[in-house]
């Protein structure tokens, strides 16, 4: 398919040495494109497609990024988007639960509609909110809207989401996923510099299936895990 001429090239590069899965340390890894000097590939196993590690953004550039988003918890559009991970996470949850959003942004809106509904929550953001103290202790959920999209190293932190639930506890996941219908070089997610791992339903799946979770997929680009 022509890519237009305002388009980045789409082609494959050539692996450069042996190069491991950044989830599940598959060496089942093999080429998938480049956007300008961008270079991705994608995994066989877990079906992750992730930025070269050699070309992940620094601190900074992150920043710069982040800092243009909107995420007021006043905007009832923000919030209508939230809600579809929200509402069928807040159907698994007792009264009261005890929750954590991960990855909150500068605004925690999620976190808001959650205390309305009478759900205890904590913050943490590694650039806003970046008190570790609130990752010492185990939660009923947790949230993570459109936050695993900027992961430079996946596998640490879904290991650090197994330590921070209690079992039986949910993980409440949003991120557009990578699927076979979707064009990369036409794809929006790509074009932040800050999304550096795109997910499917199968890499998903491949995470409950290693650690024993069961996995419910509610809607697209929503993902619910519990901890068994």
């Amino acid at each position: 398919m022509d890519a237009g001429p305002d388009m980045p090239t789409l082609a494959c590069p050539q692996l450069s040495g042996a190069m491991d899965c950044i989830l599940c340390n598959s060496t089942q890894v093999s080429d998938f494109c480049r956007l300008g000097e961008r270079v991705y590939f994608r995994c066989g196993q877990c079906r992750l497609a992730f930025l070269d590690p050699r070309q992940m953004p620094d601190a900074s550039t992150e920043k710069a990024q982040y800092d243009l988003h909107q995420n007021n918890p006043d905007d009832p559009d923000y919030r209508a988007f939230l809600r579809r991970l929200g509402n069928p996470l807040m159907e698994k949850l007792a009264p009261g639960s005890y929750g954590l959003d991960y990855g909150c942004g500068p605004g925690p809106a999620l976190a808001t509609l959650f205390g309305e509904r009478g759900f205890v929550m904590e913050i943490y953001d590694p650039v806003y909110f970046n008190d570790d103290s609130v990752l010492e202790e185990p939660y009923d959920f947790v949230t993570c809207t459109e936050v695993v999209e900027h992961f430079h190293s996946p596998r640490e932190e879904f290991l650090r989401f197994d330590s921070l639930l209690h079992r039986g506890g949910w993980l409440g996941i949003m991120t557009s996923w990578l699927t076979d219908e979707i064009d990369f070089s036409r794809w929006h997610y790509p074009r932040d510099p800050t999304h550096v791992c795109f997910y499917s339903a199968e890499t998903f799946s491949w995470w409950a299936r290693e650690n024993g979770w069961h996995l419910e997929l509610p809607d697209t680009n929503i993902v619910l895990l519990q901890k068994h």
